[in-house]
């Protein structure tokens, strides 16, 4: 494992022990790979997946941040179908910045609160 990764999963740990999702209010998580963005919101109490969305589902091209903000409506879309309010934000041991901040504020936009 790269060094890199090391230190994501570790970061990743230390923020799962604080926070975790209820059914009141679940976690949203994020995970990024190089090419695409997923969002869970997640229940931790039954382990299930309340709502989803990723940057598979889309057609179009267009530069990481602006598919990030794009998934982040739809995750927020999603949820609110759901009827989740509001959320615990779960960045998964990547930084709060560029394309995980896009996302949490698209999220933000679109009606979740966390």
């Amino acid at each position: 494992m790269a060094t890199k990764e090391i230190r994501r999963i570790r970061i990743k740990r230390s923020i799962r022990s604080k926070i975790s999702g209820t059914s009141e209010r679940p976690r949203l998580t994020v995970f990024r790979s190089n090419k695409q963005i997923y969002a869970q919101v997640i229940d931790d109490t039954t382990g299930r997946t309340l709502a989803a969305a990723s940057s598979l589902k889309l057609s179009e091209k267009a530069p990481k941040k602006e598919i990030a903000a794009k998934v982040g409506d739809a995750i927020a879309r999603n949820a609110r179908e759901a009827g989740i309010e509001s959320v615990v934000f779960d960045r998964n041991g990547y930084l709060y910045h560029g394309r995980v901040k896009e996302l949490a504020d698209a999220a933000r936009n679109g009606g979740l609160k966390f």
